[in-house]
């Protein structure tokens, strides 16, 4: 029996690749980033949903990713957005990937391997993260000309601040900027077909982002980019439903009477302040349950909250279960869930639902149902 595992719904999964369709239409691409282990749902068995669903790319950030994704027997085109070690190269045109490109080494590295390769230039737009600056995109441009092998098959950018802002004029901004990149790349006589600069947020918010390819991620697994874009969704009107697909569940592994005074874990931070019964649940830091959690987190048992109380372990937590009858060994815990979302965890540990779900360790059984 294992003491903790994550459950996945591949119906949720198709419900949301299916809600992107709808919005953006038959006639755009709709890639979906994969990348992180999908986000910390299973990098192989996500992808196979999501193209069962009707997705048309899959995103990944390393090569060892797309490699995966090859060796599981997926042939849907792969896009890599991350960073290509140029001893790497030759293995991604190998695997037929599609590459992220912003730097002039890349292009010259590319330059010598035998065989087509397919190029996605990535443009600084105000991000300030990955790209190509404006003002040095006609060098690289130029240099692409030398090596007729090089595909610019895509051009894209990635917005800054959609997901904190009600407000988008930086994003029209960043946009106003890629219109600019592309008159500059066209004009040096490249025709990239793949025009993309759409996150999650983007999809849903701002249409005039889709040109014909959009790169949803965490919304793909039903859970939204941020509060306020959810809330900007409701007011523009969109009426769409996300379905989260995640649920992590662990098991109770013992159940103590605990007296008013005791101190409970490492530190003796916490301290009861009733008579009292607690309960130990196997899972921890180790696991991606993270130590930020420690006297702040909650999870689910019969139903009802139990408070994280004292520090997080890295192998076990503890629970106040005191006000939940009849609580026994290897009962069920639903640590993220029906009744207890990511985005919680994220607002009790003080990050995002992105990391929450990503830090769930990968040698943790991932079951889809």
């Amino acid at each position: 029996m294992e003491l903790t595992t994550v459950e996945i719904s591949k119906s949720a999964l198709a419900h949301n690749i299916k809600t992107f369709r709808k919005l953006i239409g038959k006639d755009k691409v709709l890639a979906v980033a994969v990348k992180a282990n999908a986000y910390g749902h299973g990098l192989v068995e996500c992808s196979k949903e999501f193209l069962k669903a009707g997705a048309d790319y899959l995103c990944v950030n390393a090569v060892f990713e797309a490699e995966e994704l090859r060796k599981a027997g997926i042939k849907s085109p792969i896009l890599i957005i991350g960073y290509t070690p140029l001893s790497d190269l030759s293995k991604a045109v190998k695997l037929n990937c599609d590459l992220t490109v912003y730097n002039s080494e890349t292009v010259k590295a590319l330059g010598k391997i035998k065989g087509k390769s397919n190029v996605h230039l990535k443009i600084e737009t105000g991000n300030h993260r990955q790209g190509i600056r404006i003002e040095d995109l006609p060098s690289i441009s130029n240099l692409l000309n030398e090596y007729k092998q090089i595909q610019v098959a895509g051009i894209s950018t990635h917005f800054a601040n959609l997901e904190d802002r009600v407000n988008h004029s930086y994003a029209l901004y960043q946009l106003k900027e890629f219109k600019k990149a592309i008159r500059i790349i066209e004009e040096d006589g490249h025709a990239p077909h793949y025009r993309h600069t759409a996150s999650t947020a983007a999809t849903i918010l701002l249409p005039e982002a889709h040109f014909n390819f959009v790169r949803v991620g965490i919304g793909a697994y039903g859970l939204w980019p941020s509060e306020k874009t959810e809330k900007a969704a409701e007011r523009a009107g969109i009426n769409i439903t996300l379905k989260p697909a995640l649920t992590w569940k662990s098991i109770v592994a013992q159940v103590k009477e605990v007296k008013k005074g005791s101190l409970v874990g490492y530190g003796c931070s916490y301290e009861m302040l009733r008579d009292g019964k607690m309960a130990v649940i196997p899972v921890g830091y180790y696991d991606g349950y993270v130590r930020a959690l420690s006297s702040r987190g909650q999870v689910l048992i019969k139903g009802k909250r139990a408070p994280v109380i004292g520090r997080i372990c890295m192998n076990l937590i503890m629970v106040d279960v005191t006000d939940i009858p009849n609580v026994k060994l290897e009962d069920e815990v639903v640590l993220i869930g029906k009744g207890i979302t990511a985005e919680e965890l994220g607002e009790w540990s003080k990050t995002i639902n992105y990391e929450v779900t990503t830090r769930i360790g990968e040698r943790i059984s991932r079951i889809y149902i």
